[in-house]
C-alpha cells in the first residue's frame, strides 16, 4: 500500500536557484545604482548653476549690465534664486565678464562652469 505523504514547502534546489537569481540581478543593480546617483548629482548642480545665471540676468535687468552679480545678490528672494544645500557654486562679474564655477559636495570631482552667455559645460 502507497503512503501519500502531504509534503510543503521548498527543495533545496529551488532555493539555492531563487538565490542565484537574487545574486545576479543585485550584481546588475548596483553599479546602475550607482550611476544614476552620480547623474543625480550632475543634475543637481547644471540646475543650481543655470538658475543662478537667471537670477543674475535679472538682476542686470533691474540694475544694469554694468554692475557685478555674485551668489550673494542672486540669493537675494527678489530674483528666485534658491541654492541646494549639496551644491557649491562661485560666481561673478558683470554681464559681459560673468563666469561661475559649481560642485556638489558628494561629487566634488565633477566641476562645471558657466560663462556670461549661460553655457554650460562639461
Amino acid at each position: 500500500m502507497l503512503k501519500i505523504r502531504n509534503e510543503k514547502g521548498f527543495t533545496l534546489i529551488e532555493l539555492l536557484i531563487v538565490i542565484a537569481i537574487i545574486g545576479i540581478l543585485a550584481a546588475i543593480a548596483i553599479p546602475q545604482f550607482n550611476q544614476y546617483k552620480a547623474r543625480a548629482y550632475d543634475s543637481d548642480v547644471k540646475s543650481n548653476i543655470h538658475n543662478i545665471y537667471l537670477a543674475c540676468k535679472a538682476y542686470w535687468a533691474d540694475s544694469g549690465s554694468g554692475v557685478s552679480c555674485t551668489e550673494a545678490t542672486a540669493l537675494l528672494t527678489t530674483y528666485g534664486y534658491i541654492q541646494s544645500a549639496a551644491v557649491t557654486i562661485n560666481v561673478g562679474g558683470d554681464e559681459t565678464s560673468w563666469l561661475g564655477s559649481a560642485t556638489n559636495v558628494n561629487n566634488t570631482a565633477k566641476v562645471f562652469t558657466v560663462n556670461s552667455i549661460g553655457t554650460i559645460s562639461p
